[in-house]
This record gives C-alpha cells, structure tokens and sequence, in this order.
C-alpha cells in the first residue's frame, strides 16, 4: 500500500479532528500532539502547494510539537 496524497490528507485530517476531540476531553498535551501530526500530514499532502503554502504549516506543527512536549501536566 503506497502512501497518496489522498490517504496521506485522509489521515492528516482525521489525526487533527481526533487531536481536537482529545483536547476538549482534558488531553491537551496528547491533542496538541496529534493536531501537529495532523498538519503536517495535511501539508505534505499537497503537491502544488507554493514553497510558503507547504512549509508555512510545517514551521508551525513543528512549533505546536515542541510545545506540546514542553507543556507540563496539567493534572
């Protein structure tokens, strides 16, 4: 099975929606975690996306990753 841009933005999506369901549950360290996986799935996705377009939202779900690794536990 080949990675496609489609199954490639299929995941990308469904990791940011169960990130977003994880985070309004109290997982806010873990759905911040897969909201970043998400993105950056959803930006690699892309095949004629500008250099900005694709790389712009890898800066930031890398930035989001490294936050939420950073964040302490809340409980």
């Amino acid at each position: 099975m080949s990675l496609t841009p489609r199954l490639l933005s299929f995941s990308g999506y469904s990791f940011v929606l169960f990130g977003v369901a994880l985070g309004i549950l109290g997982a806010v360290q873990g759905g911040s975690i897969l909201i970043a996986i998400g993105t950056a799935g959803v930006s690699l996705s892309t095949p004629r996306a500008s250099k900005v377009g694709r790389y712009l939202p890898l800066a930031i779900a890398v930035a989001l990753l490294a936050l939420a690794v950073a964040l302490p536990r809340g409980r």
